[in-house]
C-alpha cells in the first residue's frame, strides 16, 4: 500500500460512502471499529484504517482544512468490487444504526 499524502482510498477496488457529519477523523475511525467489531489498525500513523473482513478495510478520508463536512468513508478491497461493495453495504447498514445518515455519492453504482 502506497502512503504517499493521499486522500484517496488506498485499495485497488473502493466504494465511498458519504457521511454528512461534523466528526474528526479519528472519532469516525472509533466508531467504525465500534460497529463492525474491530479495532484502527496503524493508529498513531497518517493512515490509519479499520479491517472489516480479510483482505477488506475501511478508511476516512476528511474535508480539507476549513471545508465542511461530508467526509468520505472509502471502504476498500484487494479482492475485487463485488467484496468492497458487499462490505459497505453492510457498513452503512451498522453505522445507520448508530444514528449516522450514510449515502452512496453515485446511487446508481453501487
Amino acid at each position: 500500500m502506497a502512503m504517499d499524502g493521499r486522500d484517496t482510498a488506498s485499495g485497488p477496488f473502493a466504494v465511498t460512502l458519504v457521511v454528512d457529519l461534523p466528526i474528526a477523523k479519528l472519532d469516525a475511525l472509533d466508531v467504525i471499529a465500534f460497529v463492525a467489531d474491530g479495532f484502527v489498525e496503524h493508529a498513531g500513523t497518517a493512515y490509519p484504517r479499520v479491517g472489516l473482513a480479510p483482505n477488506v478495510w475501511a478508511e476516512v478520508q476528511i474535508p480539507r482544512f476549513g471545508d465542511p463536512p461530508p467526509l468520505a468513508v472509502d471502504v476498500c478491497s484487494d479482492a475485487s468490487l463485488d467484496v468492497a461493495r458487499t462490505a459497505a453495504r453492510r457498513l452503512a447498514v451498522a453505522l445507520e444504526g448508530v444514528g449516522w445518515s450514510v449515502r452512496d455519492p453515485r446511487p446508481g453504482e453501487a
